[in-house]
């Protein structure tokens, strides 16, 4: 088996790991125990560009047990725990081909090798694998049933292809689905996020003024957190619905250049570029820190505040940077990258359950779909979002009420008013 990880003498640590996040995931175990069953993907490919934790290990075994040839590849350069990835393949069998912190060059090579697996399923963390086929290996679409494409950015991206029909493989949005975006985004974005700040700059949350940068499901989680530990939260949209509802919300809203007067903490969260750039960065408070939750290191323009700043210090603290501007210090958390997991380890296990569950799922009825798929952005099939979240309920000893025929019929008619 090939792979290129960082040091294989790491799997101890890392089967330690995925096996106490394998607790707290029972959907996706209920998973992989019919899929070992029913074999769905027997003799077939599948590559994974994905973060490489121990809640998309257990994923990969999911996958393995159901008969696919599995590699993963690493979709972010800071999100990669070594020993997961050592586990993976001395535990697990499954080809990993990633670095935590590798260089660009590197990170691009391992999804050349996921393209040279020669997929007929692919899975994305921000379309980077889908891109890197259409824009370099245009004959490798040929032979894939579809893609799984898990984030905000991604679904962007893959819509965009879409609508200028560059797309050449039909994609399942599983980002879209409710039992992801409701759940992951919000409540495992929220947590995850603030989790990550704090471990890598001890700051205590209460009595500051955080500021959010997008109030999409991962800005609302996240929002909600930080005003959980005593914040004062202040939101940037430039959505009106989505401004207005942070309003309505009880969040104060107001325009970047006016919230960078006043913020301790910023952290980005819209999947854009340039959203906190260099026109903002000289209003700054002295000690301001900063993140992105965004998918791309993008989101802060950190090229603009090298040039503004006159000096750099890298490492002030494990994952923290300090650029000096104007004679104020910022603070730069996880080179601006996915700050949950440059800075911590990303979404709890338990919520990742329902996403894997649900993108595990998604490719079996990719599968079950026989090639029929055009080219293009699919939403999750209905019955695979009730299934998820009835597992999950059950899981959690939940139960709730069904419909009596009399009620079905009410609702499926149009006769009867008031």
């Amino acid at each position: 088996m090939n792979y290129d990880i960082t040091d294989i003498a790491l799997a101890s640590e890392g089967k330690k790991r995925i096996e106490w996040a394998e607790r707290d995931m029972p959907v996706l175990r209920h998973v992989r125990a019919e899929f070992e069953k029913d074999r769905p993907f027997a003799g077939m490919r599948f590559s994974a560009c994905l973060h490489v934790t121990a809640e998309t290990a257990n994923l990969m075994r999911t996958l393995k047990a159901g008969g696919a040839d599995v590699l993963l590849v690493a979709s972010n350069p800071l999100s990669t725990q070594d020993d997961v990835a050592a586990s993976l393949v001395n535990d697990f069998g499954i080809s990993v081909y990633a670095k935590r912190g590798e260089d660009r060059g590197t990170f691009f090579s391992h999804i050349k090798t996921a393209v040279l697996h020669e997929p007929v399923i692919t899975m994305d963390d921000g379309a980077d694998l889908i891109s890197t086929i259409h824009n370099e290996f245009p004959d490798a679409a040929k032979r894939i049933l579809g893609s799984m494409e898990e984030t905000t950015t991604g679904v962007i991206r893959l819509r965009a292809m879409a609508k200028d029909g560059a797309l050449k493989i039909p994609i399942v949005a599983v980002n879209d689905a409710k039992t992801k975006n409701l759940f992951d985004n919000r409540y495992g974005t929220g947590q995850s996020t603030l989790d990550g700040i704090v471990r890598a700059t001890d700051a205590l949350i209460a009595g500051k003024t955080v500021v959010v940068a997008g109030y999409g499901w991962c800005g609302k989680g996240f929002a909600m957190r930080a005003r959980g530990m005593g914040a004062s939260v202040v939101v940037t949209e430039i959505d009106p619905i989505k401004a207005l509802e942070a309003v309505m919300d009880g969040f104060a809203v107001m325009p970047m250049k006016e919230a960078a007067k006043v913020g301790d903490i910023f952290c980005t969260l819209t999947g854009d570029i340039n959203v906190v750039d260099a026109e903002h960065f000289p209003l700054m408070k002295d000690g301001a820190i900063l993140c992105n939750s965004g998918h791309f290191d993008v989101e802060i323009n950190l090229k603009a505040l090298e040039k503004t700043a006159e000096k750099v210090t890298k490492d002030v603290r494990k994952n923290v940077d300090e650029y000096l501007v104007r004679g104020k210090r910022l603070y730069v958390i996880g080179e601006g990258r996915l700050v949950n997991l440059a800075a911590a380890e990303g979404h709890p296990a338990s919520v990742m359950d329902m996403s894997f569950a649900t993108q595990a799922l998604a490719s079996a009825w990719v599968v079950a779909q026989k090639g029929k798929l055009e080219p293009k952005v699919y939403e999750i099939d209905p019955e695979i979002e009730n299934r998820v979240a009835d597992l999950k309920l059950a899981s959690m000893r939940v139960s709730i009420d069904t419909l009596t025929p009399e009620q079905k019929r009410y609702l499926e008619s149009w006769q009867e008013g008031t």
